[in-house]
């Protein structure tokens, strides 16, 4: 059965008030900005206080209601990409559905755990099961908590995260043309070089030379399966794990590093939570944008890539 067009119809974000930035963490750990900045291109993160996954990806999911006065009750689908939900079960999504004062209707809510790649693996999990013409509307959160999970002596991985949640409301499009494309795909981490044991450990050079290995090649798989080329992209919204990772694509693809959308500067690293908190950020300031390339990569190791109209 062919695939029925689908369309990103509403999106919605949120990251904690509380700040913390370079200079706050030269306090604690033998860093400072200079060192951070230069590495990273973080200068602040925001750490969640009081809240958990679990809150965070509500008020995202709200506002994704909200923004465009969203009728909840056609939502019968909801899927939560997280590492770090405070409980075992219920998921995320049964709770936002609790939340979201859902729980009289017939709803399929799951999590899933994909790492950094969660949201795009979530987005063509929504995808295809709207596709399959029983499922009319998809509520996709990427929500994190990171903070709750990294050592804080370890100045390689505290330094790169931080904690927020973001949201997308997924229908079948009546445009032919909304059609979505997808290049996920994974490679078993057999070796800890990214782990969470209970606490982030990274080694962060092989992090780096997988991450400017796959991003191009996830990429250029999902532009030639889309038929497309970069030319017809408004926008790649990257995962936002560390602007030298960036900038290495962007120089690699021979782009402009301003084709790529980015918010590590206030950010940083918010995992699952990276692409749907900017891609409302941004559709938010600059609703002109109407396709857009997903590429994100994170432990696993796993991959993903989509383009979307949105």
């Amino acid at each position: 059965m062919k695939n029925l067009p689908i369309k990103i119809v509403s999106t919605g974000r949120y990251a904690p008030d509380n700040v913390m930035t370079n200079d706050d963490f030269s306090k604690i750990l033998d860093t400072n900005d200079e060192w951070i900045t230069t590495r990273t291109g973080i200068k602040r993160r925001h750490i969640a206080q009081g809240e958990t996954a679990i809150d965070m990806a509500y008020k995202a999911a709200l506002k994704a209601v909200e923004n465009k006065n969203y009728d909840k009750e056609k939502i019968d689908l909801i899927i939560v990409a997280s590492i770090t939900s405070p409980v075992k079960t219920p998921s995320i999504a049964n709770l936002i559905q609790a939340k979201l004062g859902l729980n009289h209707k017939n709803i399929v809510a799951f999590d899933i755990n994909a790492a950094c790649s969660g949201f795009v693996y979530a987005v063509e999990i929504a995808a295809s099961m709207i596709s399959s013409g029983n499922y009319k509307s998809a509520l996709v959160i990427g929500s994190e908590h990171m903070s709750s999970i990294l050592d804080w002596e370890d100045r390689s991985t505290a330094i790169l995260f931080g904690d927020a949640a973001g949201a997308a409301i997924i229908e079948v499009s009546d445009n032919p043309k909304d059609n979505a494309y997808f290049w996920n795909g994974s490679r078993g981490d057999d070796t800890g070089i990214l782990w969470i044991d209970p606490k982030v450990k990274m080694a962060g050079r092989e992090v780096y030379k997988f991450a400017v290995d796959i991003m191009p090649k996830a990429i250029h798989k999902v532009l030639e399966k889309a038929g497309l080329t970069i030319d017809d992209i408004d926008y790649i919204i990257p995962h936002q794990a560390n602007y030298r990772i960036i900038q290495s694509v962007a120089k690699d693809m021979n782009l402009p590093i301003e084709r790529f959308l980015m918010n590590l500067e206030e950010y940083g690293n918010t995992s699952a939570a990276s692409i749907p908190f900017l891609l409302d950020e941004h559709k938010t300031n600059n609703p002109e944008i109407k396709r857009v390339l997903f590429v994100g990569f994170g432990g696993g190791f796993t991959w993903g890539a989509a383009i979307l109209n949105v």
